[in-house]
């Protein structure tokens, strides 16, 4: 019998024991807390989704929200509010389950994102890739900055670390 498909679908707080789980999976370097995972779905629900199938099992995600200027958030801190002074969405993390790796999945739900954040008025995403993911993200749309006082941020992120934008 084959597998149900997997879809994209809106984050709920039911989700995030599963989100924890995929985390652990596709980065095991950069660990972030349960609660982390809840303070980034409470800031930006409509930017929060799950891939599940019909068992509802998650399979991957992805959180983004609204932040500021060429930074990224320190790993696993909660983020009390959306800063006042946001320009830019920052994608925070797309992971999928290795085991669902390679079957198309990921494009979708970024142009998903990037058509909601046009639609919204953003002119600007950004994230960091790690886990050598600097082509990949490529693909996506987005392009590396640097600059020395990126560069520092970014160390906690790990040597191969990239702060990427992707222009709207």
């Amino acid at each position: 019998m084959a597998a149900a498909p997997l879809a994209w679908r809106p984050m709920t707080t039911a989700d995030i024991d599963g989100v924890v789980r995929v985390a652990r999976l596709s980065f095991p370097d950069h660990f972030e807390s349960r609660a982390c995972f809840e303070s980034r779905l409470a800031l930006s629900p409509a930017m929060s989704f799950v891939l599940a199938g019909a068992d509802d099992t998650v399979r991957g995600y992805l959180f983004a929200y609204p932040w500021k200027g060429e930074t990224a958030p320190a790993l696993n801190t909660l983020i009390e509010a959306i800063p006042a002074e946001a320009d830019r969405i920052y994608l925070h993390d797309l992971a999928l389950d290795p085991a669902v790796r390679g079957g198309g999945h990921t494009r979708s739900i970024v142009e998903r994102l990037v058509d909601q954040v046009r639609a919204d008025g953003w002119t600007m995403m950004a994230l960091v890739a790690v886990n050598d993911a600097t082509a990949f993200w490529q693909r996506m749309g987005f392009h590396p900055v640097t600059s020395p006082e990126l560069s520092a941020k970014l160390a906690s992120y790990g040597d191969d670390a990239r702060y990427m934008v992707r222009e709207l």
